[in-house]
Parts: structure tokens; C-alpha cells; sequence
């Protein structure tokens, strides 16, 4: 009743939603107050506003529903199929490789769910826009109205093909990346500036000097293989290729940066179950997929260093 009262503002609006008089509601609240010792709202004639220890209460109270929620799908969802159409939106690359590939076991694992992925590099407005989650790489607005969990996060490298390492040698410091050749990465119409850390763990940031610029991170990693310059790139995007010896990393001496990979969704008091498994089968694969591919790259940095 608590809640009720703190989300309409209201005794009579919560009085209305919980099918209950005004009075019985202003007594109950009245009777919580009582017995906690405090005062939890400023009361006018038109409505009622928390108190700064009514808004502390409702912020665990409003907690706690939650998990006795959960806790009811939890046993529910023997009796429950998760159905509906779920839609995400991703990267382009990233969704396609790692993304794309669980939330469609996910789907086939339930008959009745459909799913719609819409692959965009913008950060869409999931609400206007309509979407029941997103992925976002990079870090995420301090204040905002979202829900983010971090699935994990991926390193960047720098690269080039060995015919254009031949032709113009392989940089070492910042002065000699910032007079190379880039094939640069464009995002809403803005250059991305490269960054690293160097030898003694400062971040160093440059803008790169771009020959070629590309809203498309696979069309940077073909373009770097094809010669046109260095690329900077993400290292799942780009493992295989050096591999292959198709890529080889440069600047070997810094350490790549590193930035978080984390699913969002709006606020909402109950989150819809074909969104909270989604979730969750992100949170227990996505991560092992991540770390077993930071994993290839430290191992392939430590015998670099030997």
C-alpha cells in the first residue's frame, strides 16, 4: 500500500488502484508510520510527496517487491512459457558474431517467443523506438533512465598488413602512429580517436591522420588488410585474421584499452519474462565467450614479451 501511495501521489489514487477506501488507506499509512517512528510523506489537501526517509524506505521496499516477484516467476516458469516478439537492438558486429547466435538458441528453446534484432551502431531510444533491450559497448551515460547490467568488455589493437608494414615501417611511439596511414572508424558522422596506454600506464589519445574513413568496423578490417594503412580495431573482430597472417599487430610495446560491454533496458517495477530470460542467458554465456577471447589475446601478449 506504501508503493502505491508513493507512485500515485495519492491516498485516493492508491485507494482507486487497490480497490480500497481513501480512509483505509490513510489509516494503514498512518499506522506504518507509527511503527517505523518516521514520517514518510508531506501530506497537502491535493497530495502526498515522500519524505527524504520516505523516499529511503521506498527505494527498498521497492526493491524487495521486486525479488518477491522474481522469486514467483521463478516458480512459475515451469508453468509459463515465455512468449511474445522480443526486440533488440545491437552493433552490427558485435550482434552478428556473439550476439545473434545466443538469442537465436534462445528463441528455437521456446516455440511460442519470436524474435526481431535490428543491427545499428546508434544508440536508438529504446522506448520511442520500442525496443525491449539494446546492447551498448563503451561507457554508458552517468545519469540516465536506463537499466544496465556489463556483460564484460573487449580490447582494442592496432593492425596493418605486412605489405604496408614493408612499405612504410612499423610504428613504435605515438609520434610514429600519428604519421602513418589510418584507415579510421567514423561513428555519427565523427572521427574516433585512437587511444592506448603506454610504458608507464598513461592513456595516450591521438586523431588519427586518415586516409580512409568508414562507418563500418569490417569494412576498416578489410581495408587495413588490403593495405591502405593501420587500423584500430576490436581484437574479436580481428583475432582470426591475425591468426592468419592476413593482419599483423603493431605497437606491441602499449597496452590496448579496454571498454565495458553491457545490455540495457528500460526501468520498469516488473520486467517481462521473455526479457528477463533473454537477460539472463546473456549474462551466463556472454561473459565465458568474452574472457575465452581476452584470453587467446594475453596469452598471445605474454609471448610477445618473452
Amino acid at each position: 500500500m506504501f508503493i502505491a501511495v508513493a507512485n500515485s501521489g495519492s491516498f485516493a489514487g492508491a485507494a482507486e488502484k487497490l480497490h480500497l477506501t481513501r480512509s483505509a488507506v490513510s489509516k494503514t499509512i498512518a499506522r506504518l508510520e507509527s511503527k517505523i517512528g518516521v514520517t514518510l510523506f508531506q501530506r497537502t489537501t491535493r497530495k502526498q510527496s515522500l519524505t527524504d526517509e520516505g523516499q529511503l524506505f521506498y527505494e527498498h521496499c521497492h526493491r524487495a517487491l521486486n525479488e518477491i516477484q522474481r522469486a514467483q516467476d521463478i516458480l512459475n516458469e515451469g508453468k509459463i512459457q515465455v512468449s511474445g516478439c522480443l526486440r533488440v537492438s545491437v552493433p552490427v558486429l558485435f550482434g552478428h558474431l556473439c550476439i545473434a547466435p545466443l538469442l537465436t538458441e534462445l528463441v528455437q528453446s521456446h516455440p511460442n517467443l519470436q524474435l526481431e534484432i535490428s543491427f545499428n551502431d546508434r544508440a536508438v531510444d529504446l522506448i520511442e523506438d520500442g525496443f525491449d533491450f539494446a546492447i551498448r559497448i563503451g561507457a554508458l551515460p552517468e545519469r540516465s533512465s536506463l537499466i544496465a547490467r556489463q556483460l564484460g568488455e573487449h580490447t582494442m589493437v592496432f593492425c596493418a598488413s605486412a605489405d604496408y608494414l614493408r612499405c612504410h615501417g612499423e610504428p613504435n611511439t605515438k609520434d610514429d602512429l600519428s604519421e602513418h596511414h589510418a584507415v579510421a572508424y567514423i561513428h555519427s558522422g565523427i572521427l574516433q580517436k585512437w587511444q592506448f596506454i603506454d610504458e608507464a600506464g598513461i592513456l595516450q589519445e591521438i586523431r588519427p591522420k586518415a586516409k580512409i574513413m568508414m562507418d563500418d568496423m569490417q569494412a576498416v578490417a578489410d581495408a587495413a588488410m588490403r593495405g591502405a594503412g593501420i587500423a584500430w580495431l576490436p581484437y574479436w573482430l580481428v583475432r582470426e585474421q591475425i591468426a592468419q597472417g592476413k593482419l599483423k599487430q603493431v605497437m606491441k610495446n602499449t597496452s590496448g584499452v579496454n571498454f565495458p560491454i553491457s545490455v540495457v533496458w528500460p526501468y520498469t517495477q516488473r520486467l517481462p519474462l521473455k526479457v528477463r530470460v533473454a537477460v539472463d542467458k546473456l549474462l551466463a554465456e556472454l561473459p565465458e565467450k568474452l574472457v575465452l577471447i581476452e584470453s587467446v589475446f594475453d596469452e598471445s601478449q605474454a609471448n610477445i614479451t618473452r
